[in-house]
């Protein structure tokens, strides 16, 4: 089971409130901490998944996180919220059979 993640992130006040709005469908709330240092949000069975300021250049783009979640309806309400707060996407959910028969993302 994993501890935590933190990923680098250009403009920390952006991404987290497009964290809040991304997360609320599954529950994921702030836990804790620092303004204009890092972020950590709960994402449930003691994991945090952490956002931290970096003036690196040229930024990170290139993760794929998956969250795992109760429900068809939790991916799609959770897709839904990211693009509100501003996302891209790669593709709509659906059926993934290549990972796994009943898949969902």
């Amino acid at each position: 089971m994993i501890d935590h993640i933190t990923i680098g992130v250009s403009n920390l006040a952006k991404s987290k409130l497009f964290y809040e709005k991304a997360f609320a469908p599954l529950g994921y709330s702030l836990a804790f901490g620092k303004e204009s240092v890092f972020w950590a949000f709960d994402i449930g069975n003691g994991c945090l998944f952490e956002i931290q300021r970096t003036d690196e250049k040229p930024p990170f783009t290139h993760l794929h996180v998956a969250f795992r979640v109760k429900s068809k309806a939790e991916v799609d309400a959770f897709y839904r919220a990211a693009l509100e707060a501003g996302a891209s996407d790669n593709g709509a959910p659906g059926p993934r059979p290549n990972y796994a028969p009943n898949y969902y993302a």
